[in-house]
């Protein structure tokens, strides 16, 4: 792989026969069993002062296929009980960097359903792909082609809580390459009556996802509550409900991927603000509505996406009074309400559309940044705050 390339995550939905969907149903539940006993194992070592890292679970995995209770570990492929354990020792890693919580036990109802199958675990020739211990290949259905002459390095088949099942396949993409350079820079203030507004004026609407299909979801949902525990009926209802999720997730994330892309190849520059999106949703009355924009998701797709094509993403810190600063003299407002949409500066009477306003106020702050290397902090007296900084993202699934 060059320097320039990078891994891309191609993701397609599949309808296994009956015999592979028990197989892979056997195959999620092994998966669970053996992540719920390491991390039993590594607890306890744990309360030992004791550290267990992959190879010593590892060695038991080999020990519990021994075992007459834990026998069935045989049936199925041995690479996703593997790759489990990676993942395992991955959260821990996390852990102890201080950069997630203590892992959690892996629940038969609530988890999510998946395998991992790193090469030795699958066959993929002439676009088909068949998993171990499987005779047929998988009946995908090929959304969009994979680069030419490209293999996945590693598949992972998943089952949604709406019963559709995918495979992901993680393959070097020579396709992502740096955009031409663009020269513009932009602003962009996330809102909720609008979901974007950009620093040129332009105001990009809402979808409300959630909102649009909320009738249908409260019916499925009162119908899930009438059904007893633990019957089939309750079940199907169940997947019902699941369904409609889903319907409202792809077409948010399927909107979000437009959007983010139209930015990225416009833009050299792009400047967003640092929302604590986890401390807003503590907010009853827009909780709602702050899910369903999906601000977080929003940012983490620029994130990536200006990674692969050259881009810089500038995030500036959330005590910068985007909104009370007149970007017209650089007057700070003493107050702005959140109900205020449109005010006059004192100083210049400048009248200002809040949004907009915010916008132009975040690209030159992001632009200060990103040709001289100034710092943009909140003015105040009181220290604190963070500078904006330019954001090197992670590379991402698209």
């Amino acid at each position: 792989m060059t320097a320039n390339q990078v891994k891309r995550a191609f993701k397609y939905r599949f309808y296994p026969t009956d015999a592979q969907a028990a197989e892979l149903s056997r195959t999620f539940g092994c998966v669970r069993k053996v992540y719920n006993l390491a991390l039993d194992a590594r607890t306890e070592a744990w309360t030992r002062q004791e550290r267990v890292n992959y190879n010593a679970t590892s060695s038991m995995l080999t020990a519990w296929k021994k075992t007459e209770e834990l026998a069935y570990l045989n049936e199925v492929s041995s690479v996703p009980l593997q790759q489990t354990l990676r993942h395992l020792q991955v959260a821990f890693t996390n852990f102890f960097g201080k950069r997630a919580k203590y892992p959690r036990f892996k629940s038969r109802k609530k988890s999510r359903k998946s395998a991992e199958y790193t090469t030795s675990g699958f066959r993929f020739l002439d676009g088909r792909l068949t998993l171990a211990k499987m005779t047929e290949p998988l009946a995908i259905r090929w959304s969009r082609p994979l680069p030419v002459g490209v293999k996945p390095s590693t598949v992972t088949v998943s089952q949604d809580a709406a019963g559709r099942w995918f495979v992901s396949m993680l393959c070097e993409d020579p396709t992502v390459v740096p955009l031409p350079e663009a020269g513009a820079g932009i602003g962009i203030d996330a809102g909720l009556d609008h979901l974007l507004t950009l620093s040129t004026g332009e105001k990009i609407a809402n979808p409300r996802h959630e909102r649009k299909d909320r009738a249908r979801l409260a019916r499925a949902q009162r119908d899930l509550a009438k059904k007893s525990k633990g019957s089939n009926n309750r079940a199907k209802a169940r997947r019902r409900v699941a369904k409609i999720y889903a319907r409202i997730a792809d077409r948010r994330r399927d909107g979000l991927h437009q959007l983010t892309t139209r930015l990225v190849r416009e833009n050299q520059t792009l400047v967003i603000e640092d929302l604590t999106v986890r401390n807003m949703v503590k907010n009853h009355s827009l909780a709602r509505a702050i899910s369903d924009a999906a601000w977080r998701e929003l940012r983490s797709m620029l994130e990536y996406k200006c990674a692969w094509y050259g881009r810089d993403l500038v995030v500036v810190d959330r005590f910068f009074p985007s909104s009370k600063l007149c970007s017209t003299c650089g007057t700070l407002q003493e107050k702005v309400p959140l109900h205020v949409r449109t005010w006059t500066c004192d100083s210049c009477d400048t009248t200002h559309d809040r949004d907009v306003n915010a916008a132009i106020n975040l690209k030159a702050a992001g632009l200060a940044v990103s040709v001289c290397g100034a710092g943009v902090r909140p003015q105040r007296s009181s220290p604190g705050g963070q500078s904006a900084t330019k954001q090197k993202a992670p590379r991402r699934e698209p």
